[in-house]
């Protein structure tokens, strides 16, 4: 059993945690909101930030061995045999290189300068605030009904004339859903008609279900001007250990890049554990994505026991719940009332902007004693 292989560990000893997830809410809160999982680090992991500590090695990062280390994994785990280590850089984490990105493929792109960014809502918050800081402004072409791409709102906003680049979340948070070849080829070819350039963020994409394709951007025809940025953080649960990379597309001018910046910025410890987990830590992955996958069928059993009006369609991909809570009446922020009679802390829908209303995001990472409880806690919230 998957939970077996992780030991996921007791609400009293996550308790002693002193992460977000843990600190945010009184100690009578069930935390599932916020993007972290209640496991145990991986044993390469451990023993990779150990090594660092015991040998003083807690300088800046060098080299190349992040970026090989993921052109490993991503030729063996999704058949990429192109990322190229040499067109990548080390980035402190993923939304600071989608800004820094961004920015450089807006301004060297062959001219192009229109500072809209379209995006997929709902979608992960910082999205927004990332590109409005940068100077950048979210253009809103929303999923369809099935929480999927849609060609035709993707099409009208790319033809407007302000907007210069596209910001794909793929694997898509917080819906889970995986983009399939055919969608992303579709959105490859209106951003070749429409002049548009396309930064994907797939922090998410190690935690694809076996048995569902995950297509990295930079490998679909017509993506070579891209850029997309990857992290093990997601993965293996190293959000507290900050650090990603930037693969540009044969197209993009690596120069323009601030690389002393983004790359100082990054921690060399970060670097070390994440280098672990992808070389070391894959069958503990093969175990998380498993014991995911039990936690969506868990899911899906618990509420159609206990809050059987809550709309749930189970995702192959990261370890996120979109619950659409409309049907119980509770107004736009559900969340809300979970947290205040329930004492279930869970992610609002409205910072994920359009179709975000009567939502709230799960976290699925968690044991299946938390899990159980917790829903039952938010059908008794509505007694």
């Amino acid at each position: 059993m998957p939970d077996d292989l992780l030991e996921f560990p007791p609400l009293s000893e996550l308790r002693r945690r002193t992460s977000m997830k843990w600190r945010t809410y009184d100690d009578d809160v069930l935390p599932l909101w916020v993007a972290e999982a209640d496991v145990p680090l991986a044993p390469a992991i451990v023993d990779a930030v150990t090594g660092a500590v015991h040998r003083g090695d807690t300088g800046y990062p060098a080299g190349r061995g992040y970026a090989e280390a993921f052109a490993r994994f991503a030729r063996d785990r999704w058949g990429w045999a192109g990322l190229d280590p040499a067109r990548t850089l080390v980035v402190p984490d993923v939304m600071q290189g989608i800004a820094e990105s961004l920015k450089v493929v807006l301004a060297h792109g062959g001219g192009v300068v229109a500072p809209g960014v379209a995006v997929t809502p709902p979608v992960y918050p910082p999205f927004y605030s990332f590109l409005r800081h940068a100077g950048l402004e979210p253009v809103l072409a929303p999923l369809d009904g099935a929480g999927r791409l849609d060609p035709a709102a993707l099409e009208t906003v790319f033809a407007d004339d302000g907007v210069g680049a596209f910001l794909l979340c793929s694997p898509h948070n917080p819906t889970g859903t995986v983009h399939t070849a055919d969608e992303l080829a579709t959105v490859a070819e209106l951003a070749r008609r429409h002049g548009v350039i396309v930064v994907a963020d797939e922090i998410h994409a190690p935690l694809v279900d076996p048995g569902t394709p995950f297509t990295p951007w930079l490998t679909v025809p017509g993506a070579e001007n891209g850029v997309s940025l990857l992290s093990a953080s997601k993965g293996w649960n190293l959000a507290g250990l900050k650090a990603a990379i930037a693969v540009a597309g044969p197209q993009v001018d690596l120069a323009p890049f601030p690389v002393d910046m983004l790359e100082v910025g990054a921690s060399h410890v970060a670097v070390q554990a994440h280098v672990a987990a992808l070389d070391n830590g894959r069958d503990w992955l093969d175990a998380f994505v498993a014991a995911l996958a039990s936690r969506r069928e868990l899911l899906a059993a618990l509420l159609v026991e206990h809050l059987p009006a809550v709309g749930y369609r189970p995702a192959p991909a990261t370890f996120l719940a979109w619950l659409d809570c409309h049907a119980l009446d509770l107004g736009d922020d559900p969340a809300a009332t979970f947290l205040e009679r329930g004492r279930v802390g869970l992610n609002s829908g409205l910072p994920f902007g359009s179709g975000g209303a009567g939502h709230v995001r799960l976290n699925l990472a968690t044991g299946p004693e938390i899990l159980t409880d917790a829903v039952r806690r938010m059908a008794a919230a509505l007694r």
